[in-house]
């Protein structure tokens, strides 16, 4: 483990914030921690970019107690409009999607985790629920994947390759909008997603 590793373990609760390698967004989490299970309540901030008009987004999450995700409460407000989505996960592994058009149900392959692109802090739920912060493995996992601002939830797949925390490599991502390797801490939250943002 690195020197900048073992520094950044934290007490619990604790609040993580991140910063878009070109300071257009920022993430700031409240994270609680028992066992596998986490609750998370944070906000991204974002300027107007090329991809996307300037908005804030707000989140409340909670997992199960194997760190699979239960349920996401997202809200965003924009210049033209506020909008607002809810997704629960209940026990057969459906998707129950709440939004401005009404509700829907979904598979979504199975998935068990929720990623929300711009976001650092969802990488976190499929890495700590596999331990991969912990071994060497690779996996690819299906998520529900959440874009922002506009709120629309698709599948996605998303693999992960650790070497270990011993090896230095950081973990590998491959997913619908980066190939890179990322860097987490000793609970396995990511410290450095290069291209996006890196904690601060």
């Amino acid at each position: 483990m690195s020197a900048a590793n073992d520094a950044t373990e934290s007490a619990w609760p604790a609040i993580l914030t991140w910063r878009a390698h070109d300071d257009s967004r920022m993430e700031s989490t409240r994270v609680q921690l028992s066992g596998n299970r986490i609750k998370a309540y944070g906000r991204i901030v974002a300027a107007a970019a090329a991809t996307n008009p300037a908005f804030s987004a707000s989140y409340d999450l909670v997992t199960d107690e194997s760190g699979a995700t239960k349920r996401l409460s997202l809200s965003v407000t924009h210049a033209e409009r506020d909008r607002q989505l809810s997704i629960a996960r209940d026990e057969e592994n459906m998707w129950l999607i709440t939004d401005h058009q009404g509700q829907t149900r979904a598979a979504y392959e199975g998935a068990l985790d929720v990623d929300v692109v711009f976001s650092p802090f969802f990488n976190a739920l499929p890495i700590r629920r596999t331990g991969l912060y912990r071994r060497t493995d690779s996996v690819n996992l299906p998520v529900a994947y959440v874009s922002l601002p506009d709120l629309t939830v698709k599948q996605a797949s998303i693999s992960y390759n650790s070497l270990g925390p011993d090896s230095g490599e950081g973990i590998k991502l491959h997913s619908p909008v980066a190939q890179t390797t990322i860097t987490v801490d000793n609970d396995g939250f990511i410290l450095d997603y290069p291209g996006l943002a890196k904690r601060i």
